[in-house]
């Protein structure tokens, strides 16, 4: 496998001190690639040569850009399992989880690819007699894109998909955690002709190389998807050199579940939502509402389908839950669990380190907390590891007031039979996405993906959204009168 960065269609090892070591969470003995980490100096050759490149590929025929996309679509199809196991080598998600990761960047390429044939804007009627008026959708030049651990292959792909059929060219940061998933999605956009310079990757620090990327003249927007102190750093920096910016940050997600639901469906949802992929995703389910009357009844049923869940290596088909990404990570769960315990929450399961586990990895058991309230700071702040809490609350006014005050705002879950109940849950909960009766997580490639609040800035991502952040419109007026004034209708 390919390590380092690739800059102009070649791979190449920096010149640099800093090593980044790439291991298994599972079993860090287990190193996937060690290499030397890229450099200011190296991201501004990545940006050289992106802008080289951008004159003809913004030139090349829309249809024709998209029909690369469509060939690296046909290249995954071949290369699912290998991409999968990659992923969960490096990054500890199940395979399973991998492999529906790898099916949710097909659709992304699929989709895109598709607008190739649809980059089209608007025909609008002029004031004025004998004027043709319409729009056009144009590339923006270079962009850089900046991308988490925790969705190493379909994060990348709904930002690389839009920005490259819309006619631009990319320098992307990949997180140095899972730099083998993103050298794939290098190799097989060139695999599929994607020219060189058009699409760029550099690995290493952001606290190195960041700064130069996104204030670099030739870049003309970025997209941000991470922790909420870098992205309002990156925000705030953008802002004062007036570029165009899309940040997606994170999330508190509510689950209301109110006393007509079927619990046994919404545990199922519940535990899915907040223990799948380890918990470490900005949708997952981290915070559960419950009507009183209903509340030990959940509870017993969240419990119940908690102990069904195998705790393992994620290489393992049987295996239900991975580790943690790293062992920072794993630290920083088992300090939101003693801060729990701390501010007076009942730990109802889980919370520890399982027991015979055949490596030294970074595991942790599924964990629920019981008896929290609104102000603890398990209820408020994003741990990003499967750790649930349970509020109880008198009725859907209260619920909802509990799940909007938070500073978060991407994803919720509402669980009712209650018709009128879910119309008022879905007109007043302040978030971005808003699931019935099913899990917080997930999203569609021809869906707006984002949020409110302090998780979110700038455009939606995916859908139309993601292909109007990476252009610009062009209004264009064509007077064929014949004459050198307009002539105005009033």
């Amino acid at each position: 496998m390919n390590t380092g960065s690739f800059i102009n269609g070649k791979w190449f090892h920096p010149k640099s001190d800093n090593y980044i070591r790439n291991t298994n969470p599972a079993d860090p003995t287990d190193v996937i690639g060690e290499f030397p980490a890229a450099t200011p100096q190296d991201v501004n050759k990545a940006i050289e040569a992106a802008a080289k490149a951008w004159p003809a590929w913004k030139n090349t025929p829309a249809p024709e850009r998209g029909r690369i996309l469509w060939r690296a679509a046909d290249i995954v199809r071949q290369r699912i399992d290998e991409i999968a196991r990659t992923m969960t080598r490096e990054e500890g998600k199940t395979v399973k989880e991998s492999r529906g990761e790898v099916m949710k960047g097909l659709a992304l390429l699929e989709y895109y690819s598709g607008d190739g044939f649809r980059m089209g804007g608007k025909t609008l009627p002029a004031e004025g007699r004998d004027v043709f008026t319409y729009t056009l959708r144009r590339p923006l030049g270079v962009v850089a894109l900046i991308t988490p651990f925790n969705f190493p292959w379909a994060n990348p792909l709904w930002k690389t998909s839009p920005a490259l059929v819309a006619g631009n060219t990319i320098v992307f940061k990949p997180s140095e955690i899972t730099p083998a998933t993103a050298s794939l999605i290098v190799e097989i956009y060139a695999e599929a002709g994607l020219p060189d310079g058009v699409l760029n990757m550099v690995v290493g620090y952001g606290n190195e190389i960041g700064d130069t990327l996104i204030s670099a003249p030739e870049i003309k927007a970025v997209s941000f998807t991470g922790s909420n102190a870098v992205g309002s750093a990156i925000y705030t920096r953008i802002a004062e050199l007036g570029k165009k910016i899309t940040c997606e940050m994170g999330g508190k997600n509510a689950v209301v579940v109110l006393k007509d639901a079927d619990l046994e469906k919404a545990a199922i949802a519940i535990t899915g939502g907040a223990f799948g992929s380890t918990g470490q995703r900005c949708t997952a389910t981290s915070r559960i509402i419950v009507e009183e009357k209903i509340k030990n009844d959940l509870l017993d049923a969240l419990i119940s389908e908690a102990k069904k869940i195998k705790v393992g290596n994620g290489l393992e088909e049987n295996v239900d839950m991975g580790p943690a990404v790293t062992d920072k990570q794993l630290k920083k769960d088992f300090e939101y669990i003693e801060i729990a315990k701390n501010e007076g929450a009942q730990l109802t399961f889980g919370g520890k380190k399982p027991q015979n586990m055949p490596t030294n990895g970074y595991f942790i058991e599924p964990t629920i907390f019981d008896k929290v309230t609104p102000h603890m700071r398990i209820f408020q702040e994003e741990v990003f590891g499967p750790v649930l809490s349970i509020v109880s609350t008198r009725n859907i006014k209260e619920a909802i007031q509990f799940a909007n005050a938070v500073q978060f705002g991407l994803s919720t879950s509402f669980f009712s039979n209650d018709l009128s109940a879910v119309m008022e849950y879905i007109e007043e909960i302040d978030v971005g996405m808003v699931h019935i009766n099913e899990p917080s997580v997930g999203g569609e490639a021809q869906l707006p993906f984002g949020g409110t609040k302090a998780t979110g800035v700038g455009d939606r991502e995916m859908a139309d959204e993601g292909l109007n952040f990476f252009s610009e419109t062009k209004t264009v007026f064509i007077n064929y009168s014949g004459k050198a004034e307009r002539s105005l209708m009033r």
